[in-house]
């Protein structure tokens, strides 16, 4: 049985009289029927750094100029009020704006799907769900059944040892084994990891079950910059165009790429350590390219503790 079948229901809240259909909790504007087609997803939160997972793929809806046609109901999926300081509760609560006294708007997280025929394209982002898990994907994977679509292609991002004047390195989990040997041929790099997990993980995961094909496009972004990364935006907008063989006009991200990056190199020259360590990064991704063996073990994640201070975190890529 597909998952969100007509039976298939969960249940909301304590009471396990009141199921709630996975019909239910999606709602449709249309209804796109596509054949073997893909479904990027882009989760903002973890695995959104430089936010390019989902400015990708918002980037690729106004290329392509998807239309929107789906939603799910974000009201079982998150917390709104997380128990803590006000510092830590405002990370969860929804964003609102109030002028001369009325609360005129309340942003609830968004979950939205967008669709283009003329690609063969569907396109989710949203925000990664604090609850029921299990759910939440059998929406996802339910929509993908139900639209024709047979493989799912997640983009996300992390931190690490990668200086902005380089492109990102690009690694992949793959559903399958033989999905692997497809994602090297696109100059991916074999996903090594423990700890804590993403819902994407949980997908991949649940996603063979769900007879359904599934790959992660990972970038490993500088994790000295905090701010959004239109150079890492526009290295994964490339890649993802060529698996997909989508014919994009990337001019207008390109320049604004190299706008920015003259703009971080600027300010990092103001800071002779952080500019340092930069050229550091910069000396061991060459020599990985060029084959040449480091002297000492190439850093990862755990040996970026002794530079936390050194972070940009006031670059505004819209200024």
């Amino acid at each position: 049985m597909l998952p969100g079948g007509n039976g298939a229901v969960y249940n909301c809240g304590m009471n396990t009289r009141t199921p709630i259909s996975l019909a239910e909790l999606l709602t449709f504007s249309s209804r796109p029927e596509l054949d073997d087609a893909t479904m990027l997803l882009a989760f903002s939160g973890w695995m959104d750094g430089g936010d390019v997972s989902t400015g990708t793929i918002q980037r690729l809806v106004d290329l392509v100029d998807a239309t929107p046609f789906a939603e799910i109901d974000p009201d079982p999926f998150y917390i709104y009020n997380f128990p803590g300081s006000m510092e830590m509760s405002a990370l969860f609560r929804p964003e609102i704006r109030v002028e001369d006294g009325l609360v005129t708007s309340i942003e609830l997280p968004s979950t939205r799907f967008f669709a283009s025929h003329e690609h063969n394209l569907l396109m989710f982002i949203g925000k990664e769900p604090n609850l029921r898990w299990q759910t939440f994907a059998d929406c996802l994977f339910h929509l993908a059944h139900e639209s024709g679509v047979t493989r799912i292609l997640f983009v996300g991002s992390f931190g690490g040892a990668v200086p902005h004047t380089r492109d990102p390195r690009l690694y992949t989990t793959c559903s399958k084994p033989e999905l692997l040997s497809e994602m090297e041929r696109f100059g991916m790099r074999r996903t090594g990891y423990e700890g804590p997990g993403s819902f994407m993980s949980y997908l991949m995961s649940r996603a063979e079950e769900a007879g359904l094909e599934m790959v992660s496009l990972i970038a490993e972004i500088p994790h000295y910059l905090t701010v959004t990364n239109p150079s890492s935006i526009e290295a994964v907008s490339r890649r993802l165009a060529k698996i997909l063989q989508l014919p994009l006009d990337l001019d207008e991200l390109r320049s604004a790429s190299t706008e920015w990056e003259l703009e971080v190199s600027s300010a990092i020259d103001e800071n002779d350590e952080l500019a340092e360590r930069v050229r550091e990064y910069e000396e061991a991704y060459d020599n990985e390219l060029l084959g040449i063996e480091p002297e000492i073990d190439t850093m990862g994640p755990d040996d970026l503790g002794d530079v936390d201070g050194l972070i940009l975190d006031d670059l505004d890529p819209d200024e």
